[in-house]
């Protein structure tokens, strides 16, 4: 088995919708792992092992533009990740290139016209704004480690620590990042290794042992949780108070 995950192409027309697909996949970048990694983590875990030869290698589409992905994790917050995309497409359409320039040019109402709320529009100017100022500077902060790399852009209005965890991620390509705040994270831990509960100190123990490769366990955590792996469930106790 193999994962391939591209952004969904929604919401614009069928001819840019082909063009953007073959775009898609010549000048994709995935995030980048190796038997370096898968090795490691097979010796360290063998349940997580198991699943890694289950599910084989997970290609997990990157972006490597910092401010792109800034915008673009802005756009997805509190909508369906087919919502997201299909906006983020219109504004790949509308604007070209998304960077802090081709935003500011836009404007608010231009920005809002892509489906977009005022405040998503607000935040996102915002960032364009620091990117101009050299408040924020991608290169810089590229170049830090994944705490002040967090620090900084949780200073950025809209983004929070999941949401600047997931950047580190998916466009810094960062080694060991592991999300307490991710639910599905919480869940494939939950499915794999039976827990009803996954406590911060339990996650820490989780942490030490898949560290330094705790985004490519993660990767698996995921697929994990999405049932991606046959036969595994849920080991959370029902909500009592769920009808």
């Amino acid at each position: 088995m193999m994962i391939v995950i591209f952004n969904d192409i929604v919401g614009i027309t069928r001819s840019e919708r082909e063009s953007m697909r073959m775009t898609d996949r010549m000048e994709a970048v995935f995030f980048q792992y190796g038997e370096t990694e898968i090795d490691y983590l097979k010796r360290k875990d063998k349940r997580l092992g198991e699943v890694i030869d289950k599910v084989g290698h997970i290609y997990r589409q990157a972006d490597t533009d910092l401010f792109s992905s800034v915008v673009h994790h802005i756009v997805g917050q509190q909508i369906s990740t087919k919502a997201q995309e299909s906006i983020w497409n219109r504004m790949i359409c509308g604007l070209g290139t998304v960077s802090a320039e081709t935003v500011l040019a836009c404007g608010r109402d231009e920005l809002q016209r892509f489906g977009i709320s005022f405040r998503k529009a607000d935040y996102i100017l915002s960032a364009a704004e620091k990117v101009m100022s050299g408040e924020f500077d991608p290169e810089k902060i590229k170049k830090k480690d994944d705490a002040e790399v967090i620090e900084e852009l949780s200073a950025l209005k809209g983004i929070g620590v999941w949401t600047a965890e997931m950047i580190l991620l998916f466009c810094l390509q960062r080694p060991n990042v592991f999300s307490f705040g991710d639910l599905a994270i919480l869940r494939g831990l939950r499915m794999l290794y039976h827990h009803r509960e996954i406590t911060r100190e339990r996650f820490e123990r989780y942490r030490k042992r898949f560290s330094p490769y705790c985004s490519v366990a993660s990767l698996y955590l995921w697929a994990v949780a999405g049932g991606t792996v046959e036969g595994m469930r849920d080991y959370a106790p029902a909500d009592k108070h769920k009808k």
